[in-house]
């Protein structure tokens, strides 16, 4: 017997920017985790008064939540610590960058 593997892509792009649904199907959740992911913080959206349905989001918003599965998976930890732990890497992120910019890092 022989086994395979079916793969697709979707490009993403400013002008072709994910869905609320592809965004969880992309990272194996459901609807309801990313709209919790917009809840804590993890993901932006431009208005909060337009449905999950209408949400779009960018490649650097799946890179975050692919970050924030890996976080509830490995870590077991809750949504509400992988926010903090993705804004303090982020924040060491953007000082270390200030220190390389300024010849000290």
């Amino acid at each position: 017997m022989v086994n395979f593997t079916l793969t697709s892509t979707t490009a993403i792009s400013a002008s072709q920017p994910l869905a609320a649904s592809e965004l969880a199907h992309a990272v194996g959740a459901d609807t309801a985790w990313v709209v919790q992911l917009v809840e804590v913080g993890i993901l932006r959206i431009e208005t909060t008064e337009a449905p999950p349905e209408r949400w779009q989001f960018s490649s650097t918003d799946l890179q975050c939540a692919l970050e924030a599965r890996r976080l509830e998976r490995d870590f077991g930890v809750n949504l509400d610590t992988a926010a903090l732990i993705l804004d303090l890497q982020h924040e060491v992120r953007r000082l270390k960058a200030a220190l390389h910019a300024r010849g000290l890092g």
